[in-house]
């Protein structure tokens, strides 16, 4: 073990199951081999709300091969279909549940699952179902859906609303500037590479286990156990690989539902796989209107900030985000307030989708930002620099840490912010317009109760376990990392399993808690099985480390030795083998315990980033390229700059989408999305995408997580998309309010 580099915490290594993804040897929910399994193929409902009159499954049933087709008339009777069930997301209204009787709730609704010897037979039969409805009036349009706006009696545990300060209303009447407008953004689909798939194996003892597409393999385990009356031990669930999530995979979606209604039905192993189709009939980022009104001083600075958003659901759940809070938070105001509803219509739940809520106001709230700094005349960047809190200004909460200044002050370094010209329409190059915008992006520090644990074998490999998911994220990479970093090992000499309802408890991944949690709680478990090492070595010939205390020990390169010592120490395998124990394993949970909890509710704990952009738009067909971006993050400790600056380029390619592409189109006649499939709905491809630079600004913060570590998933998306419509403004001098910014909308304003 000797000779072995220290790639520990800090260190920028390659993904420690890259190979397993790029060779195909990573197994996704849909490729697990299973014997004797029934393929499940879903029927769509054809009507967006109404009922089944009538199902015809003659023709379906004559298909060779099929075994079954489950519908509301034949499935098995659980306590799952019990109506006051509720989820692990715990959104106000009734979670929705395939298969519960005849209504139909949305277009694109699971009204059967047809299952087959082989998925040709199973597919070619579902097209034969017959299905006759009793359709009733509907409404998918949220212009339409905003005459029924309300603010639900109860709300979702995660919303929190805004706290009024001052008198807002009586400060903007009153300021020398003032900005009132309307923005929009369209709804969006999550749209993973991987599509939703669940493979349930019947295990013949009352056993299954379920290769799931989730973010939450323990979530689904109990969603299961209690609601299709399995014991929690007989139901394991496995996500080892997750191909994307975004949030989709938050909760269990339908396929999860009918492929275990299947195999209780039929006694054996069934997989049922969403099509692409079919992944847009689930969760989706809600569509969003917001009202922002600023006033503020001939100087730039504040006087009132006030929002009013209304943000889509549908009409049995009452899905709430934070949109109007981040204005408020991040910027100093006197007076500042705001009012958020929801409208519902007959879509599936919208549903939290890459930092729910931030990714939204924040975005809408930089534009208007970025609109009253021209009406001030005040440079887009001193603009946000005037008007900067050194505390979360709603909460009067000061911070664990905020490098938002050191942030503006190295990304625009980098991005060569002051030779900028300030007037719209004034930077060229030959026939396109060049623009350059600014956005500020904000996001929560958040920390879960995690468990892990850790062996150590006597040949001196080591293995971490903990129930966490690794949803592109790289947390098979931070744990390994953490776990080298913690006992002085090389990676080869660690292996890190997670994914697995079996393993350590964890929360499901989301939020950007992931890898402070998980590595936390591996610190943890590592830390202890180095306690149990150092009581072994006690027992060495020579006693080597004397009366030192563990504090007064360090682990190098496979040895225990004391600190500050130039001598190798004592290699680990040594100790194990004079132990006489095979292994030495330890679980341990992070939690942020009573003082934490204490400090938490005193402190914000947030990410920031600065987020420059540079566009250039063709004069005549105003096609928009976006040519340059830099975003420079503060996010406490990172613990692998690599696959940290991986995850901010991934959310600053879907900020790009949500600026130039994504949307979601409505029929409102037939009541369904228009757009549902790669083919049209839009997101960045690799010729849309030029330079993007990452900087990550030095952000000691030994408060926030155990590790020092903010979460970096989310962050990169927030405020990108209000950077590059700032860009088009400054390059065009046309100020497009509704995201995405399409050619169509450019060619509609006057310049």
């Amino acid at each position: 073990m000797g000779n072995q580099m220290k790639v520990g915490i800090g260190t920028a290594i390659s993904r420690v199951d890259g190979r397993e993804k790029v060779t195909g040897a990573a197994r996704y929910a849909a490729e697990y081999v299973v014997p004797d399994m029934l393929y499940g193929v879903i029927v769509s409902s054809a009507i967006a709300k109404g009922s089944i009159t009538a199902i015809d499954e003659d023709a379906a049933r004559s298909v060779p091969g099929i075994v079954e087709i489950l519908s509301h008339k034949n499935r098995p009777g659980e306590a799952w279909f019990d109506r006051s069930y509720k989820d692990e997301l715990n959104i106000p209204g009734t979670p929705f549940k395939a298969l519960h009787d005849s209504t139909i709730l949305f277009s694109g609704q699971p009204v059967a699952v047809v299952l087959g010897k082989t998925f040709e037979a199973a597919r070619y039969a579902a097209s034969l179902v017959a299905i006759t409805y009793q359709e009733e009036a509907h409404n998918i349009d949220f212009a339409v859906s905003l005459a029924e706006k309300f603010l639900p009696k109860k709300k979702r545990n995660t919303y929190h609303p805004p706290k009024t300060r001052g008198e807002p209303d009586k400060a903007f009447d009153a300021a020398a500037l003032q900005l009132h407008e309307e923005y929009h953004l369209a709804t969006e689909h999550h749209n993973p590479m991987e599509m939703h798939a669940s493979t349930v194996e019947w295990h013949g003892d009352g056993r299954i286990t379920v290769y799931d597409k989730t973010q939450g393999s323990q979530g689904v385990q109990a969603y299961i156990a209690s609601g299709f009356g399995f014991s929690k031990k007989d139901v394991r669930v496995v996500n080892a690989y997750v191909g994307g999530g975004f949030g989709s995979g938050l909760r269990p979606q339908y396929q999860t539902q009918l492929a275990v209604l299947a195999a209780k039905k039929t006694k054996r192993s069934v997989r049922v796989v969403m099509t692409r189709q079919q992944m847009f009939t689930h969760a989706h980022r809600p569509e969003c209107t917001y009202s922002i009104k600023l006033g503020a001083e001939t100087t730039g600075m504040f006087t009132s900030i006030y929002g009013d958003a209304t943000t889509s659901t549908s009409r049995f759940e009452n899905n709430m985000e934070d949109i109007v809070t981040w204005g408020m938070m991040n910027y100093a105001s006197p007076n500042a307030g705001g009012e958020y509803t929801v409208a519902p219509r007959d879509t599936y739940t919208s549903a939290d989708m890459r930092a729910p809520g931030a990714a939204t106001g924040m975005t809408l709230f930089e534009i208007a930002v970025d609109e009253m700094a021209y009406k001030a005349k005040v440079d887009p960047l001193e603009f946000r620099t005037i008007n900067y809190s050194e505390i979360d200004a709603m909460n009067e909460l000061p911070f664990t840490s905020k490098a938002l200044r050191e942030a503006y002050r190295e990304g625009a370094k980098a991005f060569g912010w002051s030779r900028r010209t300030p007037e719209p329409r004034s930077m060229t190059d030959g026939r396109e317009l060049v623009g350059w915008g600014v956005a500020t992006g904000m996001w929560d520090a958040q920390f879960s109760k995690t468990s892990a644990s850790a062996k150590l074998s006597a040949n001196g490999h080591l293995e971490v376990a903990c129930a966490t998911s690794d949803i592109g994220t790289g947390t098979y990479t931070v744990m390994t990392q953490v776990a080298a970093d913690t006992l002085g090992l090389s990676i080869t000499q660690i292996t890190a399993k997670l994914g697995d309802s079996d393993l350590p408890t964890a929360p499901v991944e989301g939020g950007s808690w992931g890898a402070a949690s998980s590595g936390a709680a591996v610190q943890l478990a590592c830390q202890a099985v180095g306690k149990k090492l150092f009581k072994a070595a006690k027992g060495l010939e020579g006693d080597p480390f004397g009366a030192a205390n563990f504090d007064d020990v360090e682990f190098v390169d496979g040895h225990m030795k004391l600190k500050g010592s130039d001598v190798a120490g004592v290699p680990l395998t040594t100790i194990m083998r004079s132990s006489g124990e095979n292994s030495i394993e330890a679980e341990e949970t992070a939690s942020s315990g009573i003082s934490g909890m204490i400090s938490m509710m005193k402190k914000a704990r947030n990410t920031h980033s600065a987020v420059f952009v540079e566009v250039k738009v063709d004069e005549d067909l105003n096609v928009v390229r976006v040519t340059r971006v830099v975003n420079a993050v503060a996010a406490g400790r990172i613990i692998n700059p690599k696959t940290a600056r991986s995850q901010i380029l991934g959310g600053v390619v879907m900020g790009i989408g949500m600026a130039l592409h994504e949307e979601t189109f409505a029929d409102v006649k037939l009541g369904r999305w228009m757009n549902h499939d790669y083919a049209e709905y839009h997101v960045p491809a690799n010729a849309d995408i030029y330079d993007i630079e990452v900087l990550f600004v030095d952000e000691p913060d030994p408060e926030v997580t155990p590790l020092g570590v903010k979460g970096l998933g989310e962050i990169g998306i927030v405020g990108t998309a209000a950077a590059v419509a700032n860009a088009i403004y400054h390059a065009t001098g046309k100020r497009v309010r509704s995201l995405p910014i399409t050619i169509d909308k450019l060619l509609e304003l006057e310049k």
